[in-house]
């Protein structure tokens, strides 16, 4: 059985487990309109941006965050402009980061390399890695392969960029919040991985669309980076 210290490297999902996406989409909503219920937004923005990620794969992030407040607008019934569109589109780059994610990467990268395999583009990602303070030592987004997560490809990149740095696939631990979009596609490919349950303390699976694996499925879980990051350094020292 597969433990810690036999990893390289460790390749991270971005949003929602590094930067705290749902509270940057609730000020999004927000600075939009007062009128918006939050959570059932929030619900409707998991399933409206997974289809507009499918439907547009080679579209940059901030034009599928546009097309998603469009969509959102007509079933919450709620007017938007396109300048408010555009600002919703814009939006990652102000994304606040969880208070943990920056002192445990900087732990982490003690360790292993670290690689980013995110479902945003290059400019969005620069802003959100200033937020975090580190320095990444690969970064793959989605404008790089020209599809989203959960779509297999993403993860054949992250394999080709880490070969590229002499590091095999089974050396590559996968951090992650979201299991439909990072832990389902991981399984399948037999990438190892771990749950950072961000949402542990909230009821419904938030931005998120339903995903078809349990808690049983995951063979590692933490509520959060520090968590994690100590566990890590307890298990290997």
């Amino acid at each position: 059985m597969a433990c810690f210290s036999d990893f390289e490297a460790l390749s991270f999902d971005c949003y929602g487990t590094l930067i705290d996406w749902e509270t940057g989409l609730t000020q999004a909503f927000r600075e939009w309109s007062d009128a918006i219920d939050v959570e059932r937004a929030l619900e409707l923005f998991g399933s409206i941006e997974t289809e507009k990620e499918q439907k547009y794969p080679s579209a940059p992030y901030p034009e599928i965050l546009v097309r998603v407040c469009v969509a959102l607008g007509e079933m919450l019934d709620v007017p938007v402009s396109a300048e408010q569109a555009a600002i919703f589109g814009a939006s990652v780059g102000r994304w606040p980061a969880f208070p943990d994610s920056s002192e445990a990467l900087a732990k982490l990268q003690q360790r292993y390399k670290l690689i980013i395999l995110s479902n945003v583009d290059r400019g969005s990602f620069f802003l959100s890695e200033t937020r975090l303070g580190i320095n990444f030592d690969a970064v793959i987004t989605a404008q790089d392969v020209g599809s989203y997560k959960p779509d297999l490809r993403n993860f054949e990149a992250l394999f080709r960029c880490a070969g590229k740095m002499g590091i095999a696939r089974d050396k590559i631990l996968h951090v992650a919040q979201s299991r439909f979009h990072d832990h389902e596609p991981a399984q399948k490919l037999g990438l190892n991985s771990v749950w950072i349950d961000r949402r542990h303390h909230l009821a419904g699976p938030g931005a998120t669309p339903e995903s078809t694996l349990s808690d049983a499925d995951l063979k590692w879980r933490f509520p959060s980076m520090k968590t994690f990051a100590d566990a890590v350094f307890e298990v290997q020292a």
